[in-house]
């Protein structure tokens, strides 16, 4: 079941906790462009992502590989989400890896999907998918919220777009660094000559990064505020909220 992406999704008025009104009204864009096509995926593909990433959750397969010593050490079949289309098996096994064992994703990987028919920007926009269907679930059950219900898809052809700032780096993927990030890419840093990797990370799909700082703009800070560890927007101190933020990246194994 779907749900249009309009006022009535994301109502929180029964919940136990006050939540900025900015929240929802992120989280009602974020479902909107998820309805869209993208770059390298049509509406209908980016929910089956989203689903994917669902189903990764109670996937039995995802966690016997998890348990493993190697991913590639046994073999299974994953579990099925209800939104499942037509995406390659590649985008369906890279959407459970990336939402459930992360931590050990590797250029192998990455290389062997690109030859099953996921290209690097398929990649990276795959991944962008994930985060944002993570963040507003966690968001959800963090609260003891029911997951909102996925967006209905809306109809387009990707984009193929592929920005030519785009360059190979250390990482598996090319990224757009500061100093390339002109012409249609130069709001991705707001300028700065120096772009950290985890804003970079989904560069080679310039939209995947836009859409992931309106979220982080409300789930964490504003990018504006990140420099300014006096800063009073939240109702708990930086310190505080920093001191939150490494002990989830070290509970989710992040090693940006």
């Amino acid at each position: 079941m779907g749900t249009q992406t309009g006022a009535e999704a994301f109502r929180y008025e029964g919940c136990d906790y006050r939540i900025r009104d900015d929240i929802p009204a992120a989280h009602r864009r974020t479902w909107a462009r998820l309805s869209a096509a993208g770059s390298w995926w049509s509406g209908e593909q980016r929910v089956a992502i989203a689903g994917e990433v669902r189903a990764a959750q109670s996937c039995r397969f995802c966690a016997e590989r998890r348990e493993a010593l190697s991913p590639s050490a046994i073999s299974g079949v994953h579990a099925s989400a209800p939104t499942a289309s037509s995406l390659p098996a590649a985008a369906v096994d890279a959407t459970h890896r990336i939402a459930t064992d992360a931590g050990r994703l590797t250029r192998t990987f990455v290389d062997a999907i690109a030859e099953e028919g996921v290209s690097d920007g398929g990649y990276v926009e795959l991944v962008g998918i994930v985060v944002n269907t993570l963040s507003i679930d966690r968001f959800h059950q963090a609260l003891g919220l029911p997951l909102e219900p996925l967006p209905v898809p809306s109809a387009g052809e990707p984009t193929h777009y592929r920005p030519p700032g785009a360059k190979p780096s250390a990482a598996f993927v090319p990224m757009i660094s500061g100093r390339d990030a002109k012409g249609a890419e130069a709001d991705l840093y707001d300028g700065l000559p120096v772009a950290a990797n985890v804003l970079a990370a989904l560069s080679l799909v310039p939209d995947a990064v836009r859409e992931l700082d309106d979220l982080s703009s409300a789930h964490y800070l504003p990018r504006r505020e990140m420099a300014r560890f006096d800063t009073s927007l939240r109702s708990i101190s930086r310190a505080q909220i920093e001191l939150l933020a490494g002990r989830v990246s070290a509970l989710n194994e992040c090693f940006y």
